[in-house]
This record gives structure tokens, C-alpha cells and sequence, in this order.
């Protein structure tokens, strides 16, 4: 049975992270914790984050794993951190939602595809980082499970 790419347990409300990389090691223990990567993926989302900024705009940042970390990776999922004090990903972009992602193959392309549909809407971002609930954060992406 395929794993669904996105459960209440997925999502944590109300973080505090004191830097990018606390935040993103978060999101990875979150995939971990969930079964959808090893934990060697984490260090892979460090990684990838000092490649260049996974900071996509509209208080919004897409941590995920470099190419090699595809064989650390056991299904495709993401979970979505609410941080509303919001953590410096550099050059003053603040993140208030950090979505951490894995995917097997090329899903990745189709999942970063809908999430930087609904983000680009700065609305849409700003209803994520008041939901009050997991199930509220849940209902924005039905349409990636």
C-alpha cells in the first residue's frame, strides 16, 4: 500500500526554530520519525540548503535532500512546520512555513509543482500560518495526496 504524502503527523503547529538549520533538522526528524526517509537524509537537506536557498518567497521555505540523497529515500512524503515567530533564512527572508519534502523517482517535480501553486498566493501562506489545527493545515493540501 502507498504511503499517503501527507498526515496530521506530518504537521507541527507553533515551532520555534533559532536558526535555518534547526528548522530543517526538525522537518527532517519529521520524515524520519514518519518512515519516509533514513536518517542520513538530513544531512543531505543541510547539503542541499547550502547549494543555494530552498527559501521559495511568500514566507515559505522547501528544504529537501541533493540528488544523492535519493537512496536514503523510502516513499514520498512532506511535512509542514508552522513557525510564527518565523526563522532568518538569509538576506532578511523570513519563513513562517517550512515545508520539508522527499520523493521517490521524479514525484518530487509533480509535489513542489502544487505546493508553489497554492504558496504563491501570499494569502494562502498567511491562512497556513494562523491555522489554529493539523486538520486545517491538512485541508490546504488535498490536492497533493
Amino acid at each position: 500500500m502507498k504511503k499517503e504524502i501527507l498526515t496530521t503527523n506530518n504537521i507541527v503547529l507553533n515551532q520555534k526554530a533559532k536558526d535555518k538549520i534547526d528548522a530543517i533538522k526538525m522537518a527532517g526528524k519529521i520524515l524520519v520519525d514518519n518512515g519516509y526517509v533514513e536518517e542520513e537524509y538530513i544531512s543531505k537537506m543541510l547539503e542541499r540548503e547550502e547549494l543555494s536557498s530552498t527559501y521559495m518567497g511568500n514566507y515559505v521555505a522547501v528544504p529537501h535532500g541533493t540528488e544523492e540523497a535519493k537512496t536514503s529515500v523510502k516513499s514520498s512524503g512532506i511535512c509542514v512546520i508552522q513557525l510564527p515567530e518565523g526563522v532568518d533564512f538569509g538576506n532578511g527572508n523570513i519563513v513562517h512555513i517550512l515545508i520539508g519534502i522527499t520523493a521517490v523517482d521524479n514525484e518530487h517535480l509533480d509535489i513542489l509543482s502544487k505546493i508553489a501553486i497554492y504558496c504563491s498566493e501570499e494569502e494562502n501562506v498567511l491562512k497556513m500560518v494562523k491555522a489554529t489545527s493539523k486538520e486545517e493545515i491538512l485541508s490546504f493540501f488535498e490536492a497533493i495526496n
